[in-house]
């Protein structure tokens, strides 16, 4: 069945990624990000490709939380317009900055805070706005697999922002408990290339490219699965192992 789905942090890396999945098995899709050049040409290269997706854009720094209702409310419009509606919202926008706690730089902590767990909370206030008032819908929160288990050293903050935003989601699949037409997936995606990652490292067994990496992301969230680390293989059972490994394995994993 073909959706209209929002993706937050379109512009690039898994965000992207998704996008160009996504509308290549044939759903329309709503993209919002800071760079509007960039989305305007990753609109351009999907309906290019795929001449019968139909591809909104929109300008939105998920930290003006005032714009974040704005411009999900206009893709609804628009939708609407078009005989749509807006059947999935990924709440993907985020950031990786961080340092370990109590050496100055707590203004990379908070800008993570602020960014990823504050500017999740209200793109999931927005999303469930619309969810409410159509009587159903799709939450995909992306998470990562560092939610499992508090993390050492820059990756602090940024952990706790997503272990944050997944208890979110999982509050609200409670809460909707009983009504199959509420969804809520939470993706904890493990190292996939992008971005926001270490450009030193490569694709390999723990590091898998953006492509493979967003398909495993993709495959799940078409299945409505209601969690899932990715790649299954190895994530699957190293976030399990995460979660009970002694600290000073979890120090040596990150």
């Amino acid at each position: 069945m073909t959706q209209t789905i929002l993706i937050t942090g379109a512009s690039s890396g898994l965000g992207a990624e998704m996008a160009r999945q996504f509308a290549a098995r044939g759903h329309h899709l709503a993209l919002c990000a800071r760079r509007t050049e960039r989305l305007e040409e990753l609109r351009d290269e999907i309906t290019a490709a795929i001449p019968g997706c139909r591809v909104a854009v929109r300008a939105l720094d998920v930290n003006d939380h005032d714009a974040v209702f704005e411009v999900f409310r206009s893709f609804r419009d628009e939708a609407a317009a078009d005989g749509r509606r807006i059947d999935r919202v990924v709440v993907n926008a985020g950031i990786g900055k961080g340092a370990p706690l109590g050496t100055g730089k707590f203004h990379a902590n908070k800008e993570t805070a602020m960014t990823n767990f504050v500017a999740g909370l209200a793109q999931t206030e927005a999303a469930m706005e619309l969810f409410r008032a159509q009587d159903g819908g799709h939450l995909v929160m992306i998470s990562s697999v560092s939610a499992k288990r508090g993390m050492p050293k820059a990756m602090t903050a940024y952990a706790a922002t997503k272990a944050g935003v997944a208890h979110l989601a999982e509050g609200v699949r409670t809460e909707l408990h009983g009504k199959p037409q509420f969804k809520v997936s939470v993706i904890y995606p493990g190292f996939i290339l992008s971005e926001m990652s270490d450009p030193s490292r490569k694709p390999g067994l723990l590091m898998a490219s953006t492509e493979k990496g967003v398909r495993a992301i993709v495959d799940a969230v078409e299945k409505e699965k209601k969690q899932a680390a990715v790649p299954g293989w190895p994530w699957t059972p190293l976030s399990t192992v995460l979660k009970v490994a002694p600290l000073g394995v979890v120090k040596k994993m990150v």
